[in-house]
């Protein structure tokens, strides 16, 4: 192998260690442990012209950063001193034989009841890189959430010079109404969401929107430093683009897994996605717009149009000198920035991608419109044509159950899931040009809590087909307990005749976006006993049906058998 070979071989180790790392991060090569205590409460915050309380942890927004390296156990308290029902989830931890500390509600565990305490235990099993960790219960996930940093090991070796410094930048959505009113207002009214109030990075609105001039984010670098940033979009509902003006990004890492270095002058994320790029300071000294904008691929969909700006500053800036060099966002429905990142993405050697096929899933994914069967349709049916809105996979909207299904499987209570969800769509047509769209007649979705048995070690195929039923849309998918290699995607409907697959070095992900009117192929081992959740990240869509949970039975030995469920857990 060449040195410039080796070097790339060994890239992403050195860029994940920065030379300046908080406190908090400088671990003992002995320490194997990191314990936290999350306190989630009410925190008074005045944002946009308005005071309100809103649910944090540790009074902060966003929430405090989870640090751990390679293979650290973590434990985490939490004790809810919130009004409202709370889970924990840990964002692309594969929660290896700890499906029960995953943290989705009434899917691996009944929620925290107000006043109550519980603490989650995982090891990150070979995981380094940017994850997050967010609420998972009702729409908190909105003002819940933080970074996750899971550093490589001690004592590896960097051939390269580390960057100067690492930064977190946590892109989000603002509300000023109240997020568990404005669900159950959503879900209630049978219709869509409003548009957010602004969008956010590391909760600051920014100067485009009222009384935020000084409420912007400043991230203050020296001239002539490679910086990395740690990105991740954190928002509820939208996908959002994020650039630099004058800057390029070199994309390092995507969803906590190294790939090849990528250069691009703007990315696109879906909620639930991370990547690090690197950035050098390269121009002259001055003041840079760090902008997040709207990415909205579906049609007739009413979204936040105003663009969140944040200050990339450098050292010797003074507004006398030298004037605010801003950037513009692609439009809004541009999808050439999402093909090129999705087109150069690599991991960053050849993997060990699954070739011989086990189980072989064909999922369709998309919106439905329900016929209105309330006695109050003005209220309660102000989906498209009088309809309920909803969403589905392979047309069956999931529906939560009322207590753990996690639990109902371990226990084996009857009556509460079935597990007939099917391998292929019960109808075949043209998914994205010839869907039946006579709303809300041909839209209607079956509802059920239909679940998907797979045995242990089954080398796992999943084609996530879009549709246009009623819009095609870029839907970002994530799978729980399980990181999984895209191997292929395109526009249209999926053929294997026309399909290329890439099984040398495709990116390994927990999140895919499939994209709009097209199609998405992933292969994973399911070598994780538990019930785990996919499911959009569009916390509306999920709301709405757009899930399916994946049961992976045990293996043979205790290192294959899912554990007996903590003590402690809560109660439904």
């Amino acid at each position: 192998m060449s040195n410039s070979a080796a070097s790339a071989m060994l890239w992403f180790i050195l860029i994940l260690q920065a030379r300046v790392l908080p406190t908090a991060a400088r671990w003992s090569s002995q320490t194997t442990t990191k314990f936290y205590d999350f306190k989630v409460q009410m925190t008074r915050v005045t944002k946009l012209c308005n005071t309100k309380d809103i649910v944090t942890v540790n009074g902060m927004y966003p929430g405090p950063v989870l640090y751990a390296r390679e293979d650290d156990r973590v434990t985490v308290k939490v004790t809810n001193d919130s009004p409202y029902n709370i889970t924990i989830h840990w964002h692309g931890v594969r929660q290896k034989l700890s499906c029960w500390y995953d943290g989705p509600s009434y899917i691996t565990q009944c929620p925290i009841q107000p006043g109550n305490t519980f603490t989650y235990k995982f090891t990150m099993v070979e995981q380094k890189g940017t994850l997050l960790w967010h609420a998972h219960s009702s729409w908190l996930r909105g003002t819940v959430y933080g970074a996750i940093v899971a550093y490589p090991k001690t004592r590896v070796p960097y051939p390269l010079k580390p960057p100067y410094e690492e930064h977190i930048i946590l892109l989000g959505e603002y509300w000023l109404k109240d997020l568990v009113q404005l669900e159950h207002d959503v879900l209630s009214s049978g219709g869509s969401p409003p548009p957010a109030d602004a969008f956010t990075i590391n909760g600051h609105p920014g100067p485009n929107y009222n009384c935020s001039t000084n409420d912007t984010y400043i991230l203050n670098v020296l001239p002539g430093k490679t910086y990395l940033l740690r990105i991740i979009n954190a928002a509820l509902n939208m996908e959002q683009f994020f650039a630099i003006a004058k800057h390029n990004l070199t994309i390092v890492e995507a969803d906590g897994a190294y790939t090849k270095p990528l250069t691009v002058s703007q990315i696109m994320l879906g909620p639930g996605q991370t990547i690090n790029a690197l950035v050098t300071t390269d121009q002259r000294i001055g003041k840079y717009s760090m902008s997040v904008g709207p990415y909205m691929s579906a049609r007739n969909v009413t979204f936040q149009k105003i663009v969140s700006i944040g200050y990339f500053q450098y050292s010797g800036y003074t507004s006398n000198n030298f004037p605010l060099s801003s950037t513009s966002l692609p439009s809004f429905n541009d999808t050439l920035v999402i093909k090129t990142v999705m087109d150069g993405l690599r991991s960053l050697g050849a993997v060990n991608v699954p070739r011989e096929i086990d189980t072989s899933l064909f999922i369709t994914i998309g919106i439905n419109v329900q016929k209105c069967t309330s006695k109050y349709p003005s209220q309660n049916c102000k989906g498209i044509n009088g309809g309920v809105m909803a969403a589905s996979m392979n047309n069956v909207s999931f529906r939560e159950p009322n207590i753990s299904l996690l639990e109902a499987y371990y226990m084996k209570l009857n009556g509460q899931f079935t597990e007939d969800f099917p391998d292929f769509p019960l109808q075949v047509y043209d998914f994205v040009n010839q869907a039946p769209n006579d709303i809300p007649n041909d839209t209607q979705s079956i509802i059920g809590t239909r679940t998907k048995v797979i045995e242990y070690g089954s080398r796992v195929q999943i084609i996530l087909q879009d549709t246009g039923t009623v819009t095609t849309e870029n839907h970002p998918i994530h799978l729980h307990g399980h990181s999984f290699y895209v191997v292929g995607y395109g526009a249209g409907d999926y053929t294997p005749q026309a399909a290329s697959f890439n099984l040398v070095d495709p990116p390994y992900l927990n999140t895919i976006g499939v994209p709009a009117g097209g199609w998405a192929a992933i292969r994973f081992v399911a070598d994780n006993p538990g019930v785990w959740y996919m499911h959009c990240h569009m916390e509306v869509h999920m709301s709405w049906g757009l899930s399916v949970v994946l049961i992976v039975k045990n293996g043979q030995g205790q290192q294959e058998t899912l554990p007996r469920p903590p003590t402690d857990r809560p109660i439904c």
